[in-house]
C-alpha cells in the first residue's frame, strides 16, 4: 500500500513510518524564502496565495523544536545550530527546524539506504554542514549541480541557473544502479569503429604509453556527470507542467529513482508539493510515501496520478485529512485556515485570499469547470465556520461579478437559517445550453459527509491534469 499524508512532516515521520522502513529518501524542501513557504496561482483578478508553512515556522516552535533536539542525543547538532543562531541569525530558525526533519528522516532510512535533498544557493552550503552531522561526511556521496536554461537574465551578475542536489548514503552498504542512469554514448569520429563478434558497435582506442587497445560500448553509455545540463527546467509550454510554482521535471526524478532503487523498493518524500516524485516512483514500479502540509497539495497529488495511471494506478490511501464531521469540525477548532484549504479542496478547487492570510473578500475559493466544448464558466467558493446570517450569503452575491463568477457555493459547518435560505433562493438560476443551475448554493458539513453535493457542471477542470507522455489532446488554459 502507498501513503499521501497531509500534515507536519515532522509528525507524520515520528508518528507513522517505522526505523529503518525507506530505501530512498528525496526532498525538495523550502529554500528559506517567503516565496518558497506560499503556494502561488497568478491570475490577472486574483493572487491566490496559501502561507502554509506560518504554522510551522514560528518563534516558539523553533525553541521547542531546539530543546527537542538537546534531548535526543544529537549533541554536535545542537552545537552547531546554536553557532548559526550567533552567526547566521537569518539561517537559524530556518535550520532548526529542517534540522529536526532530517534527523527523523535518518532514522526511517535503511542502511542501504540513500538520501537526496534539492536545494539552492540561498541555504545550500547551510544545509550541507547539517546534513555532514546527522549522516556523516563520510557517507557524503555527490554534489550533483542541476543546470538548466530559463528566461530572466541578469545584467548586474553571474545569471542564476542551478540548483543544488546533495546526496549521502547511511552507510557504505548503498544502492548505485549505474547502469540504469548511463547516458547512451555518441559515435567519436576520432577513435576506431567497430562492431564485435556479437554485433555490438564499440570505439576503440589505443594508450599510447601502454600500447594497450580500450574499447567502449556504445549501448553501454557512460555516467552522468557531477554536474546535469541534459536535464532542463519545465517551460510554460510543458505538458506536465501542472502551474505549481516549485515544480521539477519528472525526469530528474525518475533519474534519482532509477539510480538508488529497485522496483519494489519504498521511496519517500517529505515535502512532495505537485507529487512528481510520487508520479515517478508510481511509474517505475516502487512503493511510495508522499507528505506534504498543504492540503492543496494533497488535492493536486490526487488527481495527478489518477489522471496519469487511471486503471493502473496502484492502490494508495489518504492520511491526515477528515474523514467524519467530528474530525472535520476538530480541525476548524485547531485550524481554521488548513480546514477552508481542507474543504475547498474536497471540491477540488483552488483557495484565494488577497494579499495576506486571512484576508477575508467575501470569497475564499475559485473553481473553473467546462459548459461546452471550448467555454468555462467560473464558480465562487466560500467557507464559514462559525455562526451564519443573511449578510454571508449577501457578501457572496456581491462579489460574484467582481471575480467574474456566475455561480456561489456558501459552505458552512453551521444550519443555514431560513432568511438565508431564502436569500439563496431568490437568485434564481443561471442556464447554459441543456443546463440550469442555482445561481446561489448553501451546503453544509453534514450534507458533505452524507455524500451530498452541489449542482455543478460535471467537469472539473480547475486543476490542470497531468498527461501521459505523448498524448496529443489538448489542454485548456484557465489562466491561474
Amino acid at each position: 500500500m502507498n501513503y499521501i499524508y497531509l500534515g507536519d512532516c515532522h509528525n507524520v515521520l515520528k508518528n507513522e513510518v517505522a526505523d529503518e522502513s525507506v530505501d530512498l529518501i528525496y526532498i525538495d524542501p523550502p529554500f528559506n524564502s517567503k516565496r518558497d513557504y506560499n503556494i502561488f496561482f497568478d491570475s490577472k483578478e486574483i493572487q491566490t496565495q496559501r502561507i502554509a508553512f506560518e504554522d510551522t515556522w514560528t518563534l516558539t516552535n523553533i525553541q521547542d523544536s531546539l530543546a527537542e533536539l538537546n534531548t535526543m542525543q544529537t549533541h554536535n547538532l545542537y552545537k552547531l545550530l546554536i553557532t548559526y543562531e550567533e552567526v547566521a541569525p537569518h539561517a537559524f530558525p530556518y535550520l532548526v527546524m529542517m534540522g529536526l526533519r532530517i534527523f527523523e528522516l535518518h532514522r526511517v532510512l535503511k542502511p542501504t539506504g540513500s538520501f537526496y535533498i534539492h536545494c539552492d544557493p540561498t541555504m545550500s552550503h547551510y544545509l550541507k554542514t547539517v546534513c555532514d552531522v546527522i549522516f556523516k561526511q563520510k557517507y557524503f556521496r555527490n554534489e550533483i549541480a542541476w543546470c538548466y536554461e530559463t528566461a530572466g537574465k541578469s545584467k548586474k551578475n553571474f545569471s542564476k541557473k542551478h540548483d543544488i542536489i546533495f546526496w549521502y548514503s547511511k552507510s557504505d552498504e548503498y544502492l548505485f544502479n549505474a547502469h540504469d542512469v548511463a547516458i547512451p554514448r555518441k559515435a567519436n569520429k576520432h577513435m576506431r569503429m567497430g562492431f564485435d563478434e556479437n554485433g555490438r558497435e564499440y570505439e576503440e582506442k589505443t594508450d599510447r604509453k601502454s600500447g594497450k587497445n580500450y574499447r567502449w560500448y556504445l549501448d553501454e553509455g557512460r555516467l552522468p556527470f557531477d554536474y546535469w545540463v541534459d536535464i532542463q527546467a519545465l517551460n510554460r509550454e510543458e505538458k506536465e507542467r501542472l502551474h505549481y510554482p516549485t515544480q521539477k521535471p519528472k525526469a530528474l526524478l525518475e533519474r534519482i529513482i532509477k539510480a538508488s532503487s529497485n522496483e519494489g523498493d519504498v521511496v519517500l518524500d517529505a515535502f512532495c508539493g505537485c507529487g512528481t516524485s510520487i508520479d515517478a516512483a508510481e511509474g517505475l514500479h516502487r512503493k511510495w510515501i508522499g507528505i506534504d502540509i498543504s492540503p492543496i497539495a494533497i488535492s493536486l497529488i490526487k488527481r495527478r496520478l489518477k489522471d496519469a495511471y487511471k486503471t493502473s494506478l496502484s492502490k494508495f490511501e489518504v492520511r491526515g485529512v477528515p474523514e467524519d464531521e467530528p474530525s472535520a469540525i476538530r480541525l476548524w477548532n485547531e485550524n481554521p485556515f488548513a480546514f477552508q484549504d481542507w474543504w475547498l479542496t474536497e471540491f477540488e478547487v483552488f483557495s484565494t485570499t488577497e494579499g495576506t492570510k486571512g484576508a477575508d473578500k467575501g470569497i475564499d475559493g475559485i473553481g473553473h469547470y467546462l459548459i461546452g466544448d471550448n467555454e468555462t464558466t467560473r464558480v465562487a467558493f466560500q467557507v464559514k465556520g462559525g455562526k451564519v446570517q443573511s449578510k454571508d450569503i449577501n457578501a457572496l452575491i456581491g462579489v460574484l461579478s467582481k471575480h467574474k463568477c456566475d455561480l456561489g457555493i456558501f459552505l458552512t459547518i453551521e444550519t443555514p437559517t431560513k432568511p438565508m435560505l431564502e436569500t439563496a433562493a431568490q437568485q434564481g438560476f443561471i442556464k447554459y445550453p441543456g443546463f440550469q443551475y442555482p445561481k446561489i448554493q448553501i451546503h453544509t458539513l453534514k450534507e458533505f459527509f452524507a455524500n451530498k453535493r452541489p449542482k455543478l457542471p460535471a467537469t472539473n477542470i480547475t486543476f490542470k491534469a497531468a498527461q501521459f507522455k505523448g498524448k496529443k489532446n489538448k489542454q485548456i488554459d484557465l489562466g491561474i
